[in-house]
């Protein structure tokens, strides 16, 4: 990389930028980069109330970039892309073609500034592919790069919290009276279905996930003192009880009860609390956040309907003997990948997504229609057809809810329709379609009707346990 003399004294001045914010204390706004590359991250500046970073520095880590100042204009190579600006201007050229900015193109000095709302249709001109940003926390991701969790509780006395991440993290873990906060700075992790994941345990209750000034947070509450450890691979992060705490802690009924009636006195005790929670049903409220879902009435939004019916039936479940979870317990944005990881990476033996409609009556009921797509390669399933060896399972689990349906004298279909992510699951996995029996859509947002139809759900679930293969 190339910088002309102008572009030194930026580097001095930036510099010394750094030195003063330091000594001043306050904390220093900057934006991390998420790429198959390099991870990294810059700072940001402010200009006319906007943010703003370094093109050149930005696009330095990822490839071979040059840049020259002439007068006003800005030319900058990155590879073979030559991209031109002009300071002031809210338009630049990027190979011969307009490109239109967010906020004005600024110099400092030699370097250019472009604002960081431009990025993720600016970027993709010079890098080829698609680029996401979260603006709220300043985190640039580059291609599809983002790391995935799941978290659940293995053990019951003492439980521990075990974190599964989908590629190899190193965050900062500060501990304090009640809480663990789990810091990534230069890890590209993403947020669960849920912002607030709760586990129905008084030791360990809930975590919350959130971004800010480029790193994400989870913050795990606790009633006692919890130590953390990392596995080599880094894929998982493991909260537990301190020894202290641990030994300290009375033996809780279940478990006593357990011990009382089927372990022989010379057996090793609490075998089987280093066996991380399995959940033997996932369930899945359609939309969410930004994605509303059909418009149900003038107030009425799918995204409401299908939480509170997941929720519903969650309830049927757990109160059958059926630990379940729900991947969308808020009002969050989660796209249908980020569905699908979730539910492949937590391994349940059925997963079931709630949809809610205002026209027809009574329920469908969907599996997967595959297409035909790329063969499996050794141990990795194709994305678009990693239903394929599970679709029998999902054909007997949708017949059987259409029979506790029946039962129950609620109108049904069973369907086959190309819904995602069926097609990307691994394991069983249906779709319930949700309308109402008569006219009133308000019948969907009664609860002797979701009842009617979640108790019926869980009913089949239960009736093909076996079939399905596992023990809640």
């Amino acid at each position: 990389m190339r910088y002309a003399p102008s572009a030194r004294i930026t580097l001095v001045v930036l510099a010394l930028m750094l030195l003063c914010s330091a000594i001043s204390g306050a904390p220093e706004k900057r934006l991390s980069v998420y790429s198959t590359a390099a991870n990294y991250s810059l700072p940001i500046v402010s200009r006319d109330n906007r943010d703003y970073v370094g093109l050149l520095e930005l696009l330095e880590p990822l490839g071979t970039v040059t840049a020259r100042a002439d007068g006003s204009r800005w030319r900058l190579h990155y590879n073979h892309v030559l991209g031109e600006f002009q300071a002031g201007k809210d338009r630049a050229r990027v190979q011969g073609r307009d490109a239109d900015l967010t906020a004005k193109f600024q110099f400092d000095g030699g370097r250019g500034l472009v604002a960081v709302s431009s990025l993720p249709s600016l970027l993709p001109r010079f890098l080829g592919g698609p680029v996401t940003l979260h603006e709220e926390s300043d985190r640039l991701f580059i291609g599809s790069v983002a790391t995935h969790f799941t978290a659940s509780l293995a053990g019951q006395n003492p439980p521990r919290l075990v974190f599964q991440f989908t590629s190899a993290v190193s965050p900062a873990i500060a501990t304090q009276p009640g809480t663990v906060r789990m810091t990534f700075a230069r890890d590209p992790v993403v947020a669960p279905a849920s912002p607030t994941l709760t586990f129905g345990n008084k030791t360990i209750p809930s975590a919350i996930y959130n971004e800010n000034n480029g790193a994400a947070v989870i913050v795990v509450n606790s009633t006692v003192a919890l130590a953390a450890s990392i596995s080599p691979d880094g894929h998982t992060v493991t909260l537990a009880p301190t020894s202290a705490t641990a030994q300290n802690a009375p033996p809780s009924p279940a478990a006593q009860a357990t011990a009382a009636t089927s372990a022989p006195s010379s057996a090793p005790a609490a075998a089987s609390s280093s066996i991380p929670r399995r959940y033997f049903a996932v369930v899945d409220a359609a939309h969410g956040g930004d994605d509303r879902g059909e418009a149900l009435s003038s107030t009425l939004a799918e995204k409401d309907v299908t939480l509170a019916l997941a929720r519903s039936l969650r309830q049927q479940l757990e109160s059958r003997g059926i630990a379940t979870l729900v991947l969308r317990d808020s009002d969050a944005t989660t796209t249908l990948d980020q569905r699908a990881i979730m539910a492949n990476t937590t391994h349940p033996a059925v997963y079931i997504a709630l949809h809610a409609a205002s026209s027809g009556r009574g329920v469908r009921v969907y599996t997967a229609l595959l297409p035909s797509g790329t063969d499996d390669r050794g141990p990795f399933r194709a994305w678009t057809t990693a239903q394929r060896a599970a679709i029998g399972l999902s054909q007997a689990t949708a017949t059987a809810v259409a029979a506790e349906l029946q039962k129950r004298q609620v109108p049904n279909r069973t369907l086959s329709a190309p819904l995602r992510p069926l097609n990307n699951l691994t394991i069983a996995a249906v779709a319930v379609e949700v309308a109402p029996q008569s006219s009133d859509v308000q019948q969907l947002v009664a609860p002797d009707y979701q009842e009617l139809v979640t108790g019926a759900v869980a009913s089949a679930i239960v009736a093909a346990h076996d079939q399905l293969g596992a023990a809640p």
